[in-house]
């Protein structure tokens, strides 16, 4: 029996119902001073608790769909996402197995705090990369928040001096940490590893959180009377980091990509600024923001402003944006299957805008599941973009 089976949960909860009645008929005859008894009466509360404990568990987990399967609850389901190109008229295009600052204005918008090893790599930067801690602060939007840099080793080649990167953001979901980008979801030892295998161009990714006024969802939306978070990533951010690193400056040189919330705002930032962001890679995104008590009122009733956060309504009304996104799911696990099959087409229609996808046999929404899609993800979104 698979671990969101509703006959799991029924009997998980009987067993918490059959302990607790147990305990309650059995608690007299425990109740004297002796070891036996005492142990008696331990017992009985640790496989109560213990019991209660798992038919939570399981409820939550069908309800928030955390886990696809016991191997996926365990971190034994380690089978990698394939990324599937998708064009207009058709199915899939071929399985594609994902198999110094530089001179400008404002460099006081972004200032290193900390610099940090790539984990598993070697001590210099040459070799095996290199993280920088940094604050960023937008020049136009006000907005300052934490966020992590990692630079691969090539940028620290003292024969190409002048060499310059493509970059990607990187975004957590809600609320998540810019940290977990690194410790938990190994982007940059990830990205050295893709680059050293030849399998992805070297990149900078930039790696942060989208709730930058916390602890407010502002769900990368321009609120009106602020905080305007998508002006922040799709100029500000990019602008920070381009003034104090050495990014590609042509147009195609940067990409988006993160999970959950954070996917839901990759691919909003490439449809809503294709000519920022020429690949947008949602994992585990939704297409719409939602208006929930973390949110609060993100539109004001604004309708126009409320409609362009629906990225369906988007496609229908507005002119197909040229940009790259991908998006993923999973046939068991995942409670976006559905809309995302509905997403591809829709994209797959406009004829104009690129659509890939990775769809797994099973994974819920989790960091396990992630950790299985960024491989594929990363290498997708290289290949997209110039430099």
């Amino acid at each position: 029996m698979g671990l969101t089976s509703t006959t799991v949960l029924l009997l998980a909860v009987s067993s918490a119902v059959l302990l607790f009645a147990g305990t309650v008929w059995q608690w007299p005859r425990l109740a004297g001073p002796g070891a036996r008894a005492v142990s008696g009466r331990v017992g009985l509360l640790l496989a109560t608790q213990s019991a209660l404990f798992v038919a939570v568990g399981l409820a939550a987990n069908q309800a928030f769909g955390f886990y696809a399967s016991w191997a996926d609850l365990f971190g034994r389901e380690t089978g990698q996402g394939v990324v599937v190109d998708h064009v207009a008229g058709g199915g899939a295009v071929g399985d594609h197995v994902a198999g110094g600052g530089a001179a400008g204005g404002g460099a006081a918008a972004l200032r290193v705090v900390a610099t940090r090893r790539v984990e598993g790599a070697g001590g210099r930067p040459r070799s095996g990369g290199q993280v920088h801690e940094v604050a960023v602060s937008g020049r136009t939007t006000r907005i300052a928040t934490p966020a992590f840099v990692y630079l691969p080793p090539e940028y620290f080649d003292p024969r190409r001096p002048t060499r310059t990167f493509p970059a990607a953001v990187v975004l957590t979901g809600y609320p998540g940490t810019a940290e977990a980008l690194v410790d938990k979801l190994d982007y940059p030892r990830t990205a050295r590893r893709l680059a050293a295998e030849g399998r992805m161009r070297p990149m900078i990714l930039v790696m942060l959180r989208p709730t930058v006024a916390p602890p407010r969802d502002t769900e990368c939306v321009d609120i009106p009377g602020g905080p305007r978070t998508e002006s922040f990533f799709a100029k500000d951010l990019p602008e920070a980091v381009a003034a104090r690193y050495r990014v590609d400056r042509e147009p195609g040189g940067w990409g988006v990509i993160g999970n959950s919330t954070g996917g839901y705002c990759a691919l909003k930032l490439a449809m809503h600024h294709p000519g920022v962001f020429a690949a947008g890679a949602g994992l585990s995104a939704y297409y719409k923001a939602p208006i929930d008590p973390t949110t609060g009122d993100l539109f004001h009733g604004n309708a126009t402003l409320r409609n362009e956060a629906d990225l369906r309504w988007f496609l229908k009304n507005r002119p197909a944006p040229d940009t790259s996104l991908l998006v993923t799911s999973s046939k068991a696990g995942e409670s976006n299957y559905k809309t995302t099959l509905k997403f591809i087409e829709q994209v797959k229609a406009t004829n104009r805008t690129r659509i890939s996808s990775i769809i797994l046999e099973s994974g819920g929404h989790n960091f396990n599941t992630w950790r299985r899609e960024i491989p594929s993800a990363l290498e997708w979104i290289g290949g997209r973009l110039s430099g």
